[in-house]
């Protein structure tokens, strides 16, 4: 899940297995002398319950979210403050917009679209409204707070699904396009490597995964001081990106399947990394 890095008000886009349990039987209840033990009957279940489809599993809130992001996450109140066009234009410097339209412009309208997070602010609808009234969009999260708030959002887009879901688990289906909007620099370093993997297999042949997030900032730039201790303080997996590229989060054999481009904004502090998946036979 993502934290608030999102949209600013009036924003406009350019054109662009689990273990078998073994139960204890029941004890045995002592027949009197002198009777016949009934035979066991066998009932049937209904053919309804039978053919009833499973539910999905619900996620579980993972540790590390829990422990450094309940504030930000799971407090509907902080939530709610966090989630707006002031706070999020702020945290980003003045890059939300810009950093926004570097991710959206990897998309076409009518595509198919994952965003595997939840991001505070306008982010969603934005991106749905490039995708246009023939494309989709898929938000999952961890959290149900967020997939409320986001499905409120997303209210005016029919096209649009949300569900409760893991970023680090693997996918049944596969999409044009993966999202992934400042999440990685909010994960431990072995959820960075499951997420990666995650949305890359996610990936169709000719789709891209699109990763916007932190990167290290130049030496020269006047806010390195500071949002090193801020990282330091409050997002404590984020300095991993400053030294570690994306695509090293990737399986080897699987990150050559992918031809990947990397751009970097506002002296360095934030990155754009794009992973187009090779064609079939290529």
């Amino acid at each position: 899940m993502n934290k608030p890095h999102a949209a600013a008000p009036d924003y406009r886009l350019d054109p662009l297995v689990e273990d078998e349990v073994s139960l204890q039987a029941s004890r045995e209840t002592a027949v009197a002398a002198g009777r016949v033990r009934p035979t066991p009957v066998e009932v049937p279940a209904p053919a309804a319950a039978m053919a009833a489809p499973a539910t999905p599993a619900i996620p579980t809130i993972p540790e590390y979210l829990s422990k450094v992001y309940t504030w930000a996450y799971l407090t509907p109140a902080y939530s709610r403050f966090l989630d707006t066009s002031l706070v999020v234009s702020s945290i980003l410097w003045g890059n939300a917009n810009r950093l926004m339209r570097a991710g959206f412009s990897e998309f076409k309208p009518g595509q198919e679209v994952l965003q595997p997070a939840c991001v505070y602010g306008c982010f969603s609808s934005k991106l749905a409204e490039v995708l246009g009234p023939e494309g989709k969009l898929h938000v999952t999260d961890v959290a149900p707070n967020q997939i409320d708030a986001c499905r409120t959002k997303l209210a005016g887009f029919p096209t649009a699904t949300m569900n409760l879901a893991d970023a680090a688990d693997p996918r049944d289906r596969s999409y044009d396009g993966v999202c992934c909007f400042f999440l990685l620099h909010e994960v431990p370093e072995d959820y960075k490597h499951r997420i990666v993997k995650s949305l890359l297999d996610a990936t169709r042949p000719g789709g891209k995964t699109v990763f916007v997030d932190y990167h290290g900032p130049n030496r020269w730039h006047p806010l390195r001081p500071l949002m090193i201790q801020v990282w330091r303080l409050l997002e404590p997996y984020a300095l991993a990106l400053s030294d570690h590229d994306i695509i090293t989060y990737a399986p080897p054999d699987l990150a050559q399947d992918f031809v990947w481009r990397k751009e970097t904004y506002f002296g360095g502090l934030y990155q754009k990394v794009v992973a187009t998946r090779k064609p079939q036979g290529a």
